[in-house]
């Protein structure tokens, strides 16, 4: 079986490096089709949907439509206020056809400029270093901790376990922002 081209995703642009879509051969149980991708994230629904959608039914709407799926809560688009209002259809776009990410606790969407932002992954210290001065701003920014109490949060960062960032670029103005948390 040969994958067919994935979909593209305005606000979460490479979904397979980070780790939201895996390549499977499992068939998608809203279409019925085995596209050789399946959807792993978080995904809000009566019925249970994990690893049980592909990012086609998702992209055009149609999970949402048979399932009634979400996968980020439309509250925290934005994070509920803390970061600039969007408008409804950007909310929708975000919670109702764009993969949604795995957090330790409820997922948070980053947004700016009247708009969502793009989801570049969670990370560890390493891979902020990796990105810069304005990636470790962002989080620390995001967080509050300052001294000490950062230089302890920031060595103990880790992608795969405790605590973790989430980071994101804004489509116009390409500023980094984000959060972290952890169990």
């Amino acid at each position: 079986m040969s994958a067919e081209p994935l979909p593209e995703f305005r606000y979460h642009p490479d979904p397979v490096a980070t780790g939201s879509v895996v390549a499977s051969d499992r068939p998608c149980r809203c279409c019925g089709r085995a596209r050789g991708y399946i959807y792993t994230g978080p995904v809000y629904a009566e019925e249970e949907l994990e690893q049980a959608l592909c990012p086609w039914c998702i992209a055009d709407g149609a999970a949402h439509a048979k399932f009634g799926a979400e996968f980020t809560d439309a509250n925290s688009v934005g994070d509920q206020g803390e970061w600039p209002a969007v408008p409804d259809e950007v909310v929708v776009a975000v919670s109702q056809r764009t993969p949604g990410f795995s957090g330790w606790q409820q997922e948070r969407w980053f947004s700016c400029c009247d708009d969502a932002a793009a989801f570049l992954g969670s990370m560890g210290r390493v891979d902020l270093e990796r990105l810069g001065a304005e990636a470790i701003a962002a989080v620390k920014a995001e967080c509050g901790y300052d001294g000490k109490e950062w230089s302890e949060y920031f060595a103990e960062l880790n992608r795969d376990f405790g605590p973790t960032a989430y980071l994101f670029r804004c489509l116009h103005c390409g500023r980094l922002g984000g959060y972290s948390d952890f169990t």
